[in-house]
């Protein structure tokens, strides 16, 4: 069984989300005051088709306890550093030893105490003093320093909207210049690569390295009372649609759902349009959607929109029906899971949302979860996701090294160990995991067909953290139609 979840572990987990939020400008991350951001959720070891096997469209791996290593990750890297980069191999043989890279990001608490530790191998073993210093407002500090022309030498951009700024200004670094093209195509899935691309004064660079990363395409589930009543975890859309209906005939609504959130009502809403999106047409269209090119009132989105509808607006799927989705918080939406019998049966949500469960639930007993299948076959099995993109801002060869070494899932294996952190990372590997829950994550993001991060944060601000949440809170509401809702939308945005 998967062993009960430890408060510093949900605390853990929670701080990793609010990390992942970004849009087209410095925006609110898609979450409320004082509550846990429901940023996205992700990655495991494997040669290079892992990253283009569909994912793993059932329960979360075997409850069994993560057998402990004592090999040093870091330790081996040196070994295959020439592979990555000169500077990393130089690093590794003490050639910049005394010198020091100043770093910024949105890391504070225990999170920063987790990526201190992450890294303290790496600094003993080449003598570079990696100086981090996180802020809780990253976002404005980070324009203030790059602005002013005192910019660290890294940053950690948990927003690429916000980094393509700076990117767009000539102010970043192309990190294609020395880490092998070869290396990052063997160690990351292409998305992870496409997603770092952006236009620069002289054209598309390498802006970054991702480094810790999440996920959010996981539907949960109550285990044991689900395998009592004999339901079973569906690996198609079709069948999550029979599911759906199963419970139904047996007196339930499948469907646990709620949008309220404060100021950010209506985010999960974008959430379920953004996964749906990806099932039902490609990403070129998914990426014009984010710049603005693809309409809200196009055939595409919409037909997204109505395909959410089928589930949504269907009294007998959703706790509470229709009507209570624009009333009920998005924390409280799965709790009718935990009761006996369940409510509800199914919730779609990023690992965050463990937070949010009884603190008696156990992990792998009370509750599971499975990857949200694809719909089309056409697209794949995609994933939705978030993450920590690291910048490069001043350029030297011990921050070359730096930089190459976040390339690698060494530069992650404490912190994975620790709890509270995924890894994209190829080279990474799954026993490195604290618990199931990230692990299983994490091999669903690794093995995932293509990636994409949360549109509503790539968006501008009006947007995205905007008449998108408005909009999609108006359509389930049921105050506006279809039409007029995607129109509204689209009528603030920037032009």
């Amino acid at each position: 069984m998967l062993r009960k979840f430890s408060l510093f572990v949900l605390i853990a987990l929670f701080t990793a989300m609010i990390a992942a939020c970004g849009g087209g400008q410095a925006v609110t991350p898609t979450v409320p005051p004082a509550e846990p951001a429901p940023t996205e959720e992700v990655a495991q070891p494997a040669p290079t088709e892992a990253a283009t096997a569909a994912p793993a469209a059932t329960e979360a791996p075997a409850a069994t306890e993560a057998p402990a290593t004592s090999e040093s990750a870091t330790a081996a890297l040196a070994e295959r550093a020439a592979g990555i980069s000169e500077e990393l191999a130089a690093a590794f043989a003490g050639e910049y030893s005394g010198t020091s890279v100043t770093m910024t990001g949105p890391f504070t608490d225990q999170d920063a105490v987790n990526f201190n530790n992450a890294i303290s191998e790496f600094e003993e073993l080449t003598g570079i003093d990696i100086q981090y210093e996180g802020s809780k407002e990253f976002e404005t500090s980070i324009s203030i320093r790059v602005d002013g022309g005192n910019p660290p030498d890294i940053a950690d951009f948990p927003q690429p909207g916000l980094l393509a700024n700076f990117v767009r200004d000539g102010k970043v670094i192309d990190v294609g210049q020395f880490v092998s093209a070869d290396w990052l195509s063997q160690n990351y899935n292409q998305s992870w690569l496409d997603m770092a691309t952006m236009e620069s004064p002289s054209g598309p660079i390498t802006a970054g390295i991702w480094q810790r990363v999440n996920g959010k395409s996981l539907v949960w589930y109550p285990k044991a009372q689900f395998e009592a009543a004999g339901y079973t975890v569906p690996t198609t859309w079709d069948e999550l649609l029979a599911l759906t209906d199963e419970i139904a005939a047996d007196g339930d609504p499948a469907w646990c759902v709620g949008i309220e959130s404060g100021t950010a009502t209506g985010w999960p809403a974008t959430d379920w349009m953004e996964e749906i999106m990806l099932r039902t047409t490609s990403l070129e269209n998914y990426d014009r959607w984010v710049s603005g090119d693809l309409l809200f009132d196009s055939p595409e989105v919409k037909a997204a929109a109505e395909k959410m509808g089928e589930i949504w607006f269907n009294d007998e799927y959703v706790y509470g029906g229709r009507a209570s989705i624009v009333t009920t918080g998005f924390g409280d939406a799965p709790l009718p899971m935990f009761q006996n019998p369940p409510g509800c049966w199914l919730h779609k949500q990023g690992n965050f949302i463990t937070s949010f469960f009884p603190s008696t639930a156990e992990a792998g007993v009370d509750f599971d979860f499975f990857y949200l299948p694809g719909i089309d076959p056409a697209y794949g099995e995609p994933v939705l996701v978030a993450g920590d993109l690291m910048a490069m801002f001043t350029d030297r060869p011990e921050v070359r090294a730096v930089m190459s070494y976040f390339s690698s899932g060494a530069s992650l294996q404490n912190w994975l160990q620790s709890g509270g952190a995924i890894s994209p990372h190829n080279d990474s590997d799954l026993s490195w995991y604290a618990n199931d829950i990230e692990r299983g994550v994490g091999e669903i993001i690794l093995n995932a067909t293509s990636l994409r991060f949360d549109a509503s944060d790539l968006m501008p601000g009006q947007v995205g953290a905007g008449s998108f949440w408005t909009g999609m809170t108006d359509f389930v509401a049921g105050t506006v139609d279809l039409d007029t809702a995607m129109r509204e939308i689209d009528a603030a945005w920037p032009r």
